[in-house]
């Protein structure tokens, strides 16, 4: 595939995947594509895990879906506020955060309270957050593989300039892992809940027998795309973007976005960007 065509294609896959297994000569190229990654100093801080035992799989389906049911309640919605659109107008409006346009129709009439300052506790007496928490076990459970990364604490340090560059290095990593699927109609989604509880994100590292040397810092879930696959009973979109002149100035901040380049064709998007400006 074309690089371009894998920018463009590129999304996050928010249902099932196929429940064909990964061929080893993909997973082999996931790797070897990321270590071509860049790194400070050619450190290359990063180490993969690839999980594709059911048993452990189940065991981290569990924790996800119990941690994605436990935040839900807590104070996940208002840490992530800002970041939740739920209808077209808001989300052409704001163009960045996720676009929450798919859920049962008895939730809808209510969604003003559920996602209230109060929402932890509505989310539990709607049954949203046990609906979201069963959703996320199972899309684990049945995803075919499951990939954690590991970065090295002698140059993962938070604060530190190491840190910054590892960090750095690490979403080269990711966005790679992204375009290399997407190249080989797959799709790919970060598992981000567990790790928020530090004591599943401890449960995890022991599982995965992750050395003290190393942090684990991320987890995704990847499989084959599978033709119209079912959307969650809770799901969410999150195409649109910010406009060129919004995301880019010319020489300084305050200054606008030069002409030439403010007139210069799309070579992303010769026709029309999704959800383009008019």
């Amino acid at each position: 595939m074309d690089l371009l065509d894998a920018i463009r294609l590129r999304r996050t896959t928010n249902n099932k995947f196929a429940p064909d297994p990964i061929k080893p000569e993909h997973i082999r190229l996931l790797i070897e594509a990321a270590s071509r990654s860049p790194s400070h100093f050619n450190s290359q801080p990063w180490r993969f895990l690839l999980i594709r035992d059911q048993g452990k799989r189940d065991a981290l389906a569990e924790l996800a879906g119990a941690s994605m049911k436990e935040l839900m309640e807590g104070e996940f919605f208002q840490r992530y506020r800002r970041y939740f659109r739920f209808d077209d107008s808001e989300a052409d409006g704001q163009r960045d955060g996720i676009y929450i346009d798919h859920m049962p129709a008895v939730l809808r009439p209510f969604i003003k309270q559920v996602f209230s300052p109060q929402s932890g506790k509505l989310l539990g007496m709607f049954g949203v957050s046990k609906l979201l928490g069963s959703n996320q076990a199972d899309i684990v459970r049945e995803s075919p593989l499951i990939l954690a990364i590991a970065m090295n604490r002698e140059e993962y340090k938070p604060g530190e300039l190491s840190g910054l560059y590892s960090t750095i290095s690490l979403g080269a990593v990711i966005q790679t892992f992204w375009l290399v699927t997407t190249s080989l109609n797959m799709g790919m989604q970060f598992i981000s809940t567990p790790l928020e509880v530090p004591e599943r994100k401890a449960l995890i590292a022991e599982m995965l027998a992750v050395p003290p040397t190393h942090e684990l810092v991320a987890l995704f879930r990847m499989g084959y795309k599978a033709d119209e696959a079912k959307r969650n009973s809770i799901d969410w979109t999150s195409s649109q973007r910010k406009p060129f002149d919004e995301l880019a100035h010319t020489e300084t901040w305050d200054a606008p976005m030069a002409e030439d380049l403010q007139n210069a064709p799309s070579l992303l998007w010769p026709e029309k960007a999704p959800n383009a400006k008019d």
